[in-house]
């Protein structure tokens, strides 16, 4: 496992505003052509993005190959890549289809690992399948879904000492609960925390959480800005998924309310949602999924719009 200098600590700014999540590129819900996948990833370099998120969760390690394929050739320092611990990948004879969502044999299985000797091992799997000398963030994964007090109270301060060997320049938690994700972040020194769906234009259950973050000086890479689908189309289908179910009558209301409020100042449903975290200080960074270049060219244009602050005035007064 290589070693950084240790005095390099990653400034959260070097993100960007926009970066690049890897689950669409690891075949999440359908499969897409290698050759997609790649050109799709380049596409969002040649857009100016230089972070790029991944896992071994995504695709049982697919994504981490199709990212490194085209980020292994890029100038080294001019890019920031986060993968993520806590799931290890080991072989399954038993073979068949992946159970958890992602359009890829399962030739290997998951399965959770919080020790130290689980920890460093991902990350060495993972530097091998990506094809990287390093990985800038490592994040512990879903500690919420496996055991947050074995993530508290074991795995995280793994992640510290990595940090504080030099074998990574920064470490957080992935998360899906803004309740959990409080707990980690008192209980360890992270420098980035990143949330999915907990601060969307939609939704804002994590403000206590992102006050917090500010407090902690914990930077907050925002993730599931879309709210998996619902807000991601300037109109709100009656067949659009929340929660990566189908949304209930409610919240379909409540999305196309915002989809109308926004289409009255000439802003288009999806960009304020892309744009929407960035307006909180703790955030830096909006990290969107993609699965072909066009995806990936209308998100980076959409986080370039202007717009109004009336806009978000109006959008404020519908949420309190």
């Amino acid at each position: 496992m290589n070693s950084l200098d240790s005095s390099l600590d990653l400034d959260p700014r070097r993100l960007g505003k926009l970066g690049f999540g890897g689950a669409g590129i690891g075949n999440l819900y359908r499969s897409i052509p290698d050759g997609e996948a790649l050109a799709t990833v380049l596409a969002a370099w040649d857009a100016g993005i230089r972070y790029f998120d991944t896992a071994p969760h995504y695709g049982l390690g697919l994504s981490e190959q199709r990212l490194g394929a085209v980020l292994r050739d890029k100038p080294r320092d001019e890019f920031v890549v986060s993968t993520k611990v806590g799931r290890l990948l080991e072989a399954n004879p038993g073979g068949g289809q992946d159970p958890e969502g992602f359009d890829v044999p399962a030739t290997t299985r998951r399965v959770w690992d919080f020790s130290e000797k689980g920890i460093r091992r991902s990350i060495e799997d993972s530097l091998e399948r990506l094809g990287l000398g390093h990985v800038d963030i490592a994040y512990l994964h879903d500690p919420d879904v496996h055991d947050l007090q074995a993530g508290i109270s074991e795995a995280l301060p793994v992640l510290e000492r990595l940090r504080s060997e030099g074998v990574v320049k920064a470490i957080g938690v992935g998360i899906n609960s803004a309740e959990a994700a409080l707990e980690c972040v008192d209980a360890a020194d992270l420098d980035l925390l990143m949330l999915a769906g907990r601060y969307t234009l939609l939704e804002q259950p994590g403000v206590p959480l992102l006050d917090r973050c500010v407090e902690r000086s914990t930077g907050v890479v925002s993730v599931g800005a879309y709210n998996s689908g619902l807000l991601a189309r300037p109109d709100v289908s009656e067949d659009a998924h929340y929660n990566y179910q189908q949304a209930p009558p409610d919240v379909l209301a409540r999305a196309r309310r915002l989809a109308t409020i926004c289409r009255d100042f000439g802003v288009e449903l999806p960009t304020a949602a892309l744009q929407f975290p960035l307006r909180h200080p703790a955030v830096v960074n909006v990290t969107a999924g993609a699965t072909s270049p066009e995806q990936v060219s209308m998100n980076a244009a959409r986080m370039e719009e202007t717009v109004p602050e009336e806009l978000w005035e109006a959008l404020e007064r519908v949420g309190r």
